[in-house]
């Protein structure tokens, strides 16, 4: 039951966007700063909580199975940091994008492959031990290459401070991941009674950041709703398309070119939307309204990538690969 529910994450995500649309009261509660577990802002601990149940289903073997896999999980982690984050920044000057929107963007490409990915991977009848690999090996490299990414192609729009984005990377990424792993390693009874139900949580937790954003920026995305759903489509388009494209012409086999194309094609927007909602992150806008759009692009991320994966899925479950 609970598996079940997990993989309908698509549909969770469609529906709590849906609802903080017609309803955002419902979910402002989570922005607001009203609800601060611990001292520290809701959505933060929610990443928090979406990062720990990753850790809590890893085990030091899935570190090691990198070893095992070298040329595919170095062809998935390039292209994951090179056409993402390189699509997002020829959208946004493509496009004019303002500074707000432009730099949401472009962080929500520098992010790692979302845990969602591994979910689409099984549907679709790709390589699920690649995936997972590929989601470890893209979210501990991001903690490096999203904030140099981020700064480095988001500094024509605003001066972005590499220093502080890292340290949200490890206090939001980092920590949580080993405390999971650390945890597998000296309770693994415990944790996987947990495990079972972590990876819902976490599902719910990223519907929730999402929802709750697109709640509070309601107006903002009215008010730019055909050049943002145009530019993050864009985004995702060129991620899975090149993903797979790129892959095939370097010969892997097709089970290989459907995980590296989900891997490349979906992002961390979760992930995307915390750092971009932090208050460290918006003190480097000029406006207050520039700094509530760049969640913005990130949520919508959230609907696109799950949409676009799960209809990947639906197609490629119905033609099977050689084993």
């Amino acid at each position: 039951m609970i598996e079940r529910a997990t993989r309908l994450f698509a549909l969770w995500t469609l529906l709590g966007v849906g609802w903080a649309w017609l309803v955002p009261e419902h979910f402002l509660w989570v922005v607001d700063g009203s609800v601060r577990p611990l001292g520290q802002p809701l959505v933060s601990v929610l990443l928090g909580i979406v990062m720990l149940g990753m850790g809590l289903t890893l085990s030091f073997a899935d570190f090691a199975r990198v070893a095992t896999m070298p040329r595919a999980v170095a062809a998935g982690v390039a292209g994951q940091f090179t056409i993402m984050p390189l699509a997002g920044v020829s959208i946004a000057y493509a496009l004019d994008l303002e500074p707000g929107l432009a730099v949401g963007l472009i962080l929500v490409s520098c992010c790692p492959g979302g845990t969602a990915s591994n979910i689409i991977a099984y549907l679709a009848r790709a390589d699920l031990a690649l995936s997972v690999t590929m989601t470890l090996a893209s979210t501990l490299i991001a903690i490096v290459a999203t904030p140099l990414l981020t700064g480095w192609l988001a500094d024509k729009f605003v001066a972005i401070d590499r220093w502080n984005l890292f340290l949200d990377m490890v206090s939001v990424v980092l920590i949580p991941v080993v405390a999971g792993v650390l945890l597998n390693r000296l309770f693994p009874k415990v944790t996987a009674a947990v495990s079972k139900v972590s990876p819902l949580i976490s599902v719910l937790a990223v519907v929730l950041i999402v929802a709750a954003i697109i709640a509070k920026s309601r107006p903002l995305i009215e008010a730019h709703f055909g050049v943002l759903m145009l530019a993050v489509l864009l985004l995702h388009l060129f991620g899975f398309g090149l993903g797979y494209l790129l892959t095939r012409l370097l010969g892997f086999d097709e089970k290989v070119r459907r995980t590296i194309s989900i891997e490349v094609g979906m992002q961390n927007s979760g992930l995307g939307s915390s750092l971009a909602a932090a208050k460290s992150f918006a003190a480097q806008f000029p406006t207050p309204v520039q700094a509530a759009l760049a969640p913005v692009p990130c949520a919508i991320s959230a609907v696109y990538h799950v949409v676009i994966g799960s209809l990947l899925a639906a197609w490629w479950s119905r033609r099977p690969t050689e084993d």
